[in-house]
């Protein structure tokens, strides 16, 4: 059954292309505060949505991209026509972000969330080298790469997809586990994991190896150990053309 959206918020990237659209659609279809809305239409890349999904977390407020940046995966053809019709009509899909809690090598301990993935990455010339173990089970003892990144469907189109990871669909309830540039085990490609599951990283030799971990756009430094779940409590909605 179609939704019925009438408040719409419009926002938009700095890239000029973003604004020219959005002072356009705004004249043709009004424009309420982000917090008024019921629907929030991004205009940019995928970048920007990302940034828009993470700010309407657990608000209720829908999420439209389209396409006026430069990557554009996660986002809508570009139209000035019909867009109520589009956003009523849309495929609404809940995205459920990644929870990375970190602990580094001072003790301290972090926790950011991911929309797209979390991703580990060597610090220095020194391949990393990781301990990976999914639902308290060890996996890989010992995996030497210059990174592991976990995606989210939402992600798979973007960094995991250049490190040939898989694509996945947005519904499917899965995670894909893809180093980059693993040289030992050489030929290990990575794996699918339901997206419940506890994936436990470990640091090898981390003073010799630093590695850093990224949540989208949250990097801590010099990790030891990183724990990755889907977040519980929280829950963004993008919308899809059919």
């Amino acid at each position: 059954m179609p939704r019925s959206v009438n408040a719409i918020a419009f926002v938009a990237s700095n890239a000029d292309e973003a604004q020219i659209a959005c002072k356009e659609l705004r004249g043709l279809y009004g424009h309420v505060p982000v917090e008024e809305a019921e629907a929030i239409v991004a205009l940019g890349g995928d970048g920007f949505v990302l940034q828009t999904l993470h700010a309407s977390m657990n608000t209720g407020r829908l999420v439209y991209g389209m396409n006026r940046g430069s990557v554009g995966f996660l986002m809508n053809k570009y139209s000035t026509e019909g867009l109520i019709e589009r956003i009523n009509n849309a495929v609404e899909n809940s995205i459920r972000p990644l929870k990375m809690q970190t602990l580094d090598e001072e003790g301290n301990r972090a926790i950011a969330y991911a929309i797209n993935e979390v991703s580990l990455f060597r610090q220095s010339y020194q391949a990393a080298k990781l301990k990976v173990v999914i639902d308290g089970h060890e996996r890989l003892p010992e995996l030497i790469c210059d990174g592991l990144l976990l995606s989210t469907p939402a992600g798979s189109t973007a960094y995991n997809f250049s490190a040939h990871g898989p694509i996945l669909p947005l519904e499917a309830p899965l995670l894909a586990l893809t180093p980059v540039s693993a040289f030992r085990p050489r030929r290990w490609r990575g794996a699918l994991l339901p997206d419940k599951v506890k994936v436990d990283i470990s640091v090898l030799e981390p003073e010799k190896r630093p590695v850093n971990a990224v949540a989208d756009n949250t990097e801590i430094k010099t990790v030891i150990e990183v724990t990755i779940t889907q977040s519980i409590g929280r829950t963004a909605k993008l919308l899809s053309d059919p």
